[in-house]
């Protein structure tokens, strides 16, 4: 086989990591079913889960990688680790590559496995937008004011650093992205959600989550955002947000959300020690920038540059999870890379799921090992592919390419 992060290298079979009990929480919207829940709270079940669907022993987890984009810093993957029970011995680190932080962890662990560095990572993303901290930058004086602010900076001023909403709009009109488009895209998304929840799909992927307002306890069970009543006309009514001659609305955004994913990434020779048969194995993957005024096409390139190092891959035959910030950079970027719009996340995608955004990179996985492992559906045998795609603030793109294994 190839080594994942090169197109030339091989390796050892034993070596080549893989994807087990891929997990995640329901997606709430953000002051909705999961608000109270902290980020450490809506992973630790997560992890636990992880832990007891592959049979792994908690000691011999070598690290835990986590993604968070909006938390108010720390390291959120050994506070969630602790929280989960997992021995004081076992470490965690939390990486921040915004939107695309939980599938960023994912590869992290998968090259940490092909490298030799250990054997088996619980590896994923967190967001609690419900619960992060506000932001205040500390005046310039003694006797100011602190400015709260809404997000970090992702670029210099000189080159750009607009909202996402604004970029969505600069992609629409550089890559002639109508609102009907969007619209349409729009709800494709929310019926494919409605009808694959109504369908069972997601329900075996879905780790409950336990929270309490005031005495009165409760259990969340399913995602919050995919409407059922949603129609052509109701999105024709709403407003462009970001522009007043925009095409951008709600209603061809993703809402803020509350949700975490994990999974194992180990090798193939621990898999079958565990006593697994059957695996997502990780291929490569690729990252690349882009102008962080059209933030909403990085995938383009990302996946340019992925092509180039896997030979034989074609973008248009594997099963794509890409993640639905703005239906204008979704279908730019399939656009540019000759992908049939209809092919793309045939179950909903982050227009009607959500977008919890550090978690949102390893839902995308966890999507795919759902579809190519977990359901064992016509065509989704030994060597079916799967790619997950994200556009990230700043100007950047990422692509995995996963496959299922036999072991």
């Amino acid at each position: 086989m190839v080594t994942p992060g090169s197109s030339r290298s091989p390796m050892p079979e034993d070596r080549r990591p893989v994807v087990l009990a891929a997990l995640r929480t329901p997606v709430g919207r953000a002051g909705g079913t999961l608000a109270r829940v902290r980020a450490e709270d809506l992973l630790a079940p997560v992890l636990r889960a992880v832990l007891a669907e592959s049979g792994a022993d908690p000691g011999d987890i070598d690290d835990v990688v986590v993604g968070n984009a909006a938390g108010g810093g720390g390291n959120v993957a050994r506070l969630a680790s602790l929280t989960a029970g997992l021995p004081v011995g076992v470490p965690g680190v939390t990486v921040d590559r915004q939107c695309g932080s939980g599938l960023e962890a994912v590869m992290q662990a998968a090259r940490m496995v092909a490298a030799g560095a250990g054997d088996a990572y619980l590896a994923g993303g967190v967001e609690s937008t419900s619960t992060a901290p506000w932001r205040a930058e500390r005046p310039d004086r003694p006797t100011g004011m602190p400015r709260f602010y809404a997000r970090a900076r992702f670029s210099p001023e000189e080159v750009g650093d607009p909202e996402m909403g604004e970029a969505a709009e600069n992609v629409a009109r550089a890559f002639g992205v109508t609102r009907e488009r969007q619209d349409a895209f729009a709800l494709r998304s929310h019926r494919r959600a409605v009808a694959a929840a109504a369908e069972g799909r997601f329900a075996a992927e879905i780790v409950p989550v336990p929270t309490r307002a005031g005495r009165v306890e409760s259990t969340v069970e399913q995602d919050e955002c995919p409407r059922p009543d949603t129609s052509p006309e109701a999105l024709a009514r709403l407003r462009p947000v970001f522009a007043e001659d925009g095409t951008v609305t709600a209603g061809n955004s993703c809402p803020l959300n509350d949700g975490a994913s994990a999974m194992l990434v180990t090798s193939a020779a621990r898999a079958r020690a565990l006593g697994a048969r059957t695996a997502l194995g990780f291929v490569d993957a690729a990252s690349a920038g882009v102008d962080p005024n059209l933030l909403g096409i990085g995938p383009v390139e990302s996946t340019r540059r992925l092509v180039e190092r896997v030979p034989g891959l074609d973008v248009r035959a594997p099963r794509i999870e890409f993640n639905e910030a703005f239906a204008a950079q979704v279908l730019a970027s399939l656009d540019e890379l000759g992908i049939d719009e209809e092919a793309v996340n045939p179950d909903g995608g982050a227009i009607a799921l959500g977008h919890p955004f550090g978690a949102s990179g390893a839902i995308l996985v966890t999507r795919l090992y759902s579809a190519l492992v977990r359901e064992e559906s016509a065509g989704t045998g030994a060597g079916a592919q799967g790619l997950a795609m994200l556009g990230i603030a700043g100007g950047l793109g990422l692509t995995a390419l996963f496959e299922h294994v036999e072991l």
